[in-house]
């Protein structure tokens, strides 16, 4: 096998047009993470970019529903994704977005290059065109039938429903995402990078050289590879995105998927000035995180733009996950089917490592897996706190109750004695090889293993019944249970690295090597610290609450049939046109969004309407989240009585349409108008 002097570790761009899920965090962050805080810990040289892909369709689209521009969405999101990833504990080196200068000139330059060097197939091809809107129709501006398997919603890039991969012009009765019309054929020019002239090189380097990959991974690029590969366009007639930097290429921009994987590169020249070292030498190991939704573009299309271009090393290996359901359905944004990580991290407060300690012994490797709430609760209360959490608790209650909080000194050991120390350094390889090997299911699973020995070893011995008789005894098995803690805080790091430093604080030590796990790491006499308990249990309330949350949006999804007018909605008596005229109605920008402690339906949100901004109680929380309304132009009511509701003073009424289903709308201007635009 081949050594590596660096390695560097890349976690899949999310699209900035929405918060992150636990999918994605069960197929790439997580699991990269992992790997990442892993080689440190060995005292390897590592570095761990992301950041957020802020350019494609689904951006631009989100954008024009919203009636604001494509920055508005990348800020928001990015922000957003950026705070909830570094507050699950995920270890950037740095997190970047592609709509950075840096990106835009590294990705520009990259495109030049392989332009000058004559690497690009100039075409002229017929694409779909909407006249009403007056532009060519990208992949994902096109919905239709797909041809495969009957979805009416299949987009003109790929049917979500079968997976296939298809080309806008294979639709069944496509029509504009934009307008809802049916598009015309017009004539456009782009530029393809010849996959067919790679493929050769391509089965090689895959099928020959890298039969270590997963087969997932593997068997995806075999069968792409087997079907024969086509030349691939990497421009697009698009306004959102890095303009294509030669002549005659106005009004087009570089494909996402060109510009996304450079955004590996241009982070890590935003972070270090010897980025070179990590794209540009041989001895530098280059590991790919993603979902398999993304094998093709990681295994194929990327690193046949780093052939082409020629000075870059190409990916060692790509552990791309299998895919994680909900509740035994396939996640959906579209459907609000998801565990939303900033939601999970305010209603779980300070339990990062319980969702990161569940979804690494639930990992999606080698096929789909599914989460459960109920399976969440009782890994947490049974193997978290009932095996690990009651471990350290009991050696640190039992330390400070006998010696004064001092490690004690041992006399002569046990054959169980040596047989738990021993495990120590056996396990600590054994999961540092699953890892290595990215098998992290298996590595956390391995771990867990020596806290289970460790609570057994203190059920057997019982020191609590034994100190009045021989307390020798009891201060030997202390001090080998407070040899496996001090352990146990670097074991996990990598799995559960908060309560990893919670526990180094409760033993008053400073971390230890991972090469340098094993027997005496802490000394006798050493002074610990003020302890606590490392996990908590979680209540049925709280897990009884997120099935209530899931199970409301199905219903919802069910009932998602097109509303019509309530019957109820009886036409209101006529009044004066003075009296209407007397309302203050002003177009505002929400700039801060939270739920209401205590309540099932109310926002607190904060409102710019130019000129001031008030705070506004809203009773929307079951239709939108806080997340999702951030940005948000809504129509405010303002010359309203001041109401106080929870102990808020609220200054304003949002204007909101109900459908007849319950279905509940924002009422907002249909163009980008500014903050304290008169609505009339």
């Amino acid at each position: 096998m081949k050594q590596f002097k660096r390695t560097l570790v890349t976690a899949a761009l999310p699209y900035a047009n929405g918060p992150v899920h636990i999918g994605h965090l069960a197929g790439v962050y997580i699991p990269a993470d992992i790997y990442a805080r892993y080689l440190r810990l060995r005292g390897k040289e590592v570095i761990f970019v992301g950041g957020s892909d802020e350019h494609g369709v689904p951006i631009t689209l989100k954008a024009r529903k919203e009636g604001v521009t494509p920055r508005d969405i990348v800020n928001r999101y990015h922000e957003m994704i950026k705070k909830s990833l570094a507050d699950l504990g995920i270890s950037f080196d740095i997190y970047s977005r592609t709509s950075s200068e840096t990106h835009r000139e590294t990705s520009s330059a990259f495109f030049k290059k392989l332009h000058d060097e004559g690497k690009f197939v100039q075409r002229s091809t017929m694409q779909f065109y909407d006249e009403q809107a007056g532009q060519f129709l990208a992949d994902r501006y096109i919905t239709g039938t797909c041809p495969r398997c009957g979805n009416p919603r299949a987009y003109g890039d790929q049917c979500e429903a079968c997976g296939t991969s298809l080309n806008a012009t294979d639709l069944i009765n496509p029509v504009s995402a934009i307008t809802g019309n049916a598009p015309g054929l017009k004539e456009t020019t782009h530029w393809y990078l010849p996959l067919d002239e790679y493929e050769p090189w391509l089965r090689q380097w895959i099928l020959e050289e890298h039969t270590e990959w997963r087969p997932t991974v593997y068997g995806q690029c075999k069968s792409w590879l087997d079907t024969g590969l086509q030349a691939r366009a990497v421009t697009r007639d698009l306004e959102w995105g890095v303009p294509v930097p030669v002549e005659g290429a106005e009004g087009k921009v570089l494909y996402v998927w060109f510009d996304a994987p450079i955004g590996y590169i241009s982070a890590t020249k935003e972070l270090t000035p010897a980025w070179e070292t990590y794209w540009k030498d041989p001895s530098t190991r280059l590991v790919h995180f993603i979902g398999k939704d993304n094998i093709v573009f990681h295994c194929i299309i990327f690193p046949a733009m780093l052939k082409a271009e020629g000075s870059y090393i190409l990916p060692d290996n790509v552990p791309a996950n299998e895919f994680l359901n909900l509740e035994g359905e396939k996640i959906s944004t579209t459907r609000d089917w998801a565990v939303w990580l900033h939601e999970y991290l305010v209603d779980f407060k300070d339990k990062q490592d319980v969702l990161r300690y569940v979804l690494a012994a639930t990992a999606p490797e080698t096929k789909d897996n599914d989460f459960t709430w109920k399976d969440f609760q009782a890994r947490n209360n049974n193997e978290l706190v009932a095996a690990y959490g009651n471990f350290v608790n009991r050696a640190l209650v039992l330390t400070r109750k006998y010696f004064d909080n001092r490690v004690p000194a041992r006399g002569e050991l046990a054959p169980r004695d040596t047989e738990l120390l021993d495990a120590i350094p056996r396990l600590a390889g054994q999961v540092g090889k699953s890892i290595e090997g990215f098998h992290f299911r298996e590595a956390v699973g391995i771990a867990m293993n020596l806290a289970r020995l460790g609570n057994k070893y203190l059920q057997d011995t019982e020191p609590w019944k034994i100190f009045a008789t021989d307390p020798a005894r009891v201060a030997t098995v202390l001090n080998v249970c407070l040899q496996v803690t001090a352990n146990l805080a670097t074991l996990m790091e990598p799995f559960m690295p908060f309560s990893s430093d919670r526990l180094r604080g409760f033993m008053n030590i400073t971390p230890v090597p991972w090469n340098s796990m094993g027997d005496n790491v802490v000394d006798p006499g050493h002074l610990l610290g003020a302890s606590g308990l490392l996990f908590e249990k979680i209540e049925d309330d709280a897990i009884r609450a997120q099935v209530d949350r899931l199970e409301d949006k199905k219903r919802r999804n069910a009932a998602g049939q097109p509303a019509t007018a309530p019957e109820a909605a009886e036409p209101k008596p006529l009044v004066p046109y003075p009296h209407f005229a007397a309302l203050d109605i002003r177009v505002g920008t929400i700039i801060a969004a939270e739920k209401v402690a205590k309540t099932d339906k109310l926002l607190k949100l904060t409102v710019d309407l130019g000129t001031e901004t008030r705070v506004i109680v809203s009773g929307i929380a079951a239709h939108y989240t806080p997340a999702e309304i951030v940005g948000r132009r809504v129509s405010v009511l303002l010359n309203l009585e001041p109401r106080t509701l929870k102990g808020i003073e609220s200054r304003g009424m949002i204007l909101t349409a109900e459908g007849a289903d319950g279905t509940l709308a924002l009422v907002a201007p249909e163009r980008p108008l500014p903050p304290g635009a008169v609505v009339c």
